[in-house]
């Protein structure tokens, strides 16, 4: 709809970008809200919910190559992080994933990681609304079951 202006009225420009809706009430702006401004999402927000979301998945010991390594620097006081043996690129609309897993003794390595892929793909798009385009995974050492966990006496 469009108004003419009579010489001497006064036209405010939020007058000129409010518009009638259907229930009477004025709508200020242009179009969808979600479509005014812009999203970005850091690398270690993705790395975050795809760490939590690889560890949730039954056969999936612990994140990272190394559990040595990992076991001293999760020692250091504020060092241990959800995003050990994850790393993500994030675009504006798409991400991938490379994970670095150990898996448990006896489990079927294909279907843990057929799982953590699944998990970490919905917690991923869900959590952030990007599309996943590849998980990759790089499984780099098995737990055995006469293994103790970390390792805690030889570090003491």
């Amino acid at each position: 709809m469009t108004e003419t202006v009579q010489p001497g009225q006064e036209v405010t420009l939020e007058a000129a970008s409010e518009e009638q809706t259907g229930t009477g009430v004025k709508k200020r702006g242009g179009g969808d809200p979600a479509t005014r401004g812009r999203t970005t999402i850091a690398d270690g927000v993705v790395e975050k919910i795809a760490g939590l979301a690889a560890r949730d998945v039954v056969g999936v010991h612990a994140m990272g190559l190394s559990r040595t390594f990992g076991a001293v620097r999760d020692r250091v006081p504020g060092a241990k992080s959800v995003t050990r043996g994850v790393k993500a690129e994030v675009g504006e609309v798409q991400t991938a994933l490379d994970l670095e897993i150990v898996v448990d003794y006896g489990v079927s390595i294909v279907d843990v990681a057929r799982a953590v892929r699944e998990n970490v793909i919905a917690a991923v798009e869900r959590m952030t609304g990007l599309e996943v385009v590849e998980v990759n995974i790089a499984v780099g050492d098995v737990k055995l079951p006469d293994e103790e966990d970390d390792d805690e006496t030889r570090l003491q």
